[in-house]
This record gives C-alpha cells, sequence and structure tokens, in this order.
C-alpha cells in the first residue's frame, strides 16, 4: 500500500481485470469467460462459486499466470500478466497457489514437496531450508507426515500438502481452487479455520500480515459466514455478488442453488 494510499484509509489493488477473457486449460483459444471485470483489494478474502464447467479452474490458473488472458488487461502488484521476465519473478512469487487435489509429486516425501519451492525459487539446500519446512509442518500440522510418501496419503492430507507447499515462500495472495472438494467434515473445519486465520492476520507465518485469499467453490454454504466477498460464474460471465450480507435472499437464481435454498426442478 502506498502511503497516499494509507493516508486515506484506501487499500491498494492487487488483482485488477478490465474485460478479460478466460480461455480454457484443455484448449487455450476457447473461451469459458468473457469480460471479467475484477478488482481484488489488498487484505480481501474472495469466493468465486459456479457449477461443474463454469470455469473456475481456468479462472485460477489464468490469475496465477499458468496461462494467458485471452483478450483485455490483468495487472498484479501494477504488473502486466502473465509475468515471465527473469527481474519480475520476485513480483510473480508473491502469489501462492494451492491447485484442486494437491498435485503433489510422488516421488518426493511430504517435506520434500513443502521443500521445493525453496529449493527452486530461492536456491537454498535441503539443510538451509529445514528450520522453514519444520515450521511449516508444524503451522499445518503436517509433522507426523513429514516423511510419508503423497501416494500413501488420502486427498484430505494431500491437499493440506499442497496448501503447505504455496504457503511456504509466504505470498501475500493466496489462490486457492476448490480446497475443500473431497474432504470430510473435520478437515473441511480445519481448513476454514485456518483461512480464516491467515485472512485475519492471526498468525506467526506471515509476521502478522493478512493475506489476500481467493478461493473457489462449487457450494457456498460453508463459505457464507467466512469469506468477505463473493462472484458466481455463469454463462461464461463473472458477476460479483457482493459482500456476505447480499447473500441471503439475493435475486439471482444460482445465488440460492449454491446456497442450497433452491432446488433445481422445484
Amino acid at each position: 500500500m502506498t502511503r497516499d494510499a494509507a493516508s486515506i484509509g484506501q487499500r491498494a489493488p492487487v488483482i485488477e481485470m478490465t474485460g478479460v477473457g478466460v480461455g480454457s486449460q484443455q484448449d487455450l483459444e476457447a473461451r469459458v469467460l468473457e469480460d471479467v471485470n475484477w478488482s481484488v483489494a489488498e487484505g480481501d478474502y474472495w469466493v468465486v462459486a459456479g457449477m461443474d464447467g463454469s470455469g473456475k479452474t481456468d479462472l485460477i490458473l489464468m490469475t496465477g499466470g499458468l496461462m494467458p488472458p485471452r483478450s483485455g488487461s490483468y495487472r498484479l502488484f501494477g504488473h502486466d500478466m502473465p509475468i515471465y521476465e527473469e527481474e519480475l519473478l520476485p513480483e510473480r512469487l508473491r502469489l501462492g497457489l494451492v491447485f484442486d487435489g494437491g498435485q503433489l509429486f510422488h516421488h518426493l516425501t511430504v517435506a520434500e514437496n513443502i521443500a521445493l519451492p525453496l529449493h527452486y525459487h530461492r536456491n537454498l539446500t535441503r539443510q538451509q531450508g529445514a528450520d522453514r519446512v519444520h515450521a511449516m509442518l508444524e503451522l499445518t500440522e503436517l509433522s507426523p507426515l513429514a516423511e510419508s510418501m503423497p501416494g500413501a496419503l488420502g486427498r484430505n492430507w494431500q491437499q493440506r500438502v499442497g496448501l503447505a507447499r504455496a504457503l511456504v515462500l509466504e505470498p501475500e495472495v493466496l489462490l486457492l481452487d476448490n480446497p475443500l472438494s473431497g474432504l470430510d467434515l473435520r478437515h473441511a473445519g480445519w481448513w476454514l479455520d485456518f483461512l480464516d486465520q491467515l485472512s485475519a492476520g492471526n498468525n506467526n507465518w506471515c509476521n502478522g500480515r493478512r493475506v489476500t485469499l481467493i478461493a473457489t467453490a462449487e457450494d457456498l454454504r460453508p463459505w457464507r459466514n467466512q469469506a468477505g466477498q463473493f462472484a458466481i460464474l455463469q454463462k461464461q460471465r463473472f458477476l460479483a455478488v457482493g459482500q456476505r450480507e447480499k447473500l441471503a435472499g439475493h435475486s439471482e437464481s444460482l445465488v440460492r442453488e449454491l446456497l442450497a435454498e433452491t432446488i433445481p426442478g422445484n
């Protein structure tokens, strides 16, 4: 945040999209979303919901810089995305991404998966990164599984290892693709509480700094009292619903459906 923005109580935008078209990860020439206009401020906590096939993963991957926008303008921390320039890599690493299912390397242990970004992006040896990995294992309650192989773990734990790997570089913005999918109630509750602490800055990992969060979901019910802002994807469009207070009784039928307030066909 700049000094001028802070002086008038504004939060700097970290993500700015204007007229963005989003391609498909299977076919970059296709368009899954059109004319996305979206501004995410520092410290925001967004949940973007939609039915299966609505483009949630494609939006997250494009936001994470893994594929370019098909049209329009997307700026991250004031830089045009995607960022490929070597000198701008530190800016790109201010953003972390948690893939649906974790997307772990199955030939590496849990600890080695978490340490990978430290080796790849910080050029730290295993010994140099050991303290940071140990702290992350403790923070995410993965210490007993440090030497386990991902293939021996269920989805509950694989997803959490993916979270730990994304957080180890202390990103300012964290993208989470469908993080509650396939989790049992106990683990889903852990995630909601953990993300709430990250959003509030109530943890020791980021030195008390609030982490900007964007998560996708197919069900709004677990999130309705957690996130601050909501959007839905429908018919290739991004619709910002607004703050959580606007969810109840919203006129958009998909919002009510994702809150299980209406039953399709009834």
